[in-house]
């Protein structure tokens, strides 16, 4: 089998996405001090961009969570592989993803979070796959809607491959 990527969103047009991102994220929080979240491993290319975008002062931790494990389909728990460093008591916090399928992880971490006494918890994610959503769950920013399709690049990967494209493209799979 064949691996070809064909690109949906070139490197520039990410990048002129996070600028709007950052400077509506920094607008809507203005006056305020934000821990932004990094959902592990694939938002990581993603907040990085985010942050140093940013016009407001930020504070950074990271998260890996999942409620897949290694199956394709949701095991109903949420496990959390590496918590937070820090605590977030009366703080903004905004969660960064790389993209929202389903929505249960997202959903649990929102739980979860807000049970850790957060002033507000807001999230932005790069990419937004409404068409998989299983479970409904607020994404105030969104950089890009994409159909149901299989996505890498800028972070995001196929069995560990393709984080590092600086373009995000649907990955087709062909028989040879």
């Amino acid at each position: 089998m064949k691996e070809v990527v064909h690109e949906m969103f070139s490197e520039e047009q990410i990048e002129k996405r996070i600028a709007e991102l950052a400077e509506q994220i920094s607008r809507d929080y203005s006056g305020k001090k934000v821990r932004m979240v990094c959902i592990l491993r694939g938002s990581v290319f993603f907040f990085t961009e985010l942050a140093k975008r940013m016009t407001i002062p930020v504070t950074i931790d990271f998260m890996a969570a999942s409620s897949y494990g290694d199956s394709t389909d949701s095991s109903g728990s949420l496990e959390v592989r590496k918590d937070l460093d820090d605590p977030l008591d009366d703080l903004d916090v905004l969660v960064i993803e790389d993209i929202i399928d389903t929505g249960t992880t997202l959903r649990k971490i929102k739980k979860m979070l807000m049970g850790r006494n957060a002033a507000s918890l807001k999230v932005c994610t790069l990419l937004d796959k409404p068409a998989r959503r299983e479970t409904e769950v607020e994404v105030e920013y969104i950089g890009f809607t994409v159909p149901d399709e299989f996505i890498v690049g800028y972070g995001l990967d196929y069995a560990q491959r393709y984080r590092n494209l600086p373009y995000i493209g649907r990955l087709e799979f062909i028989e040879e």
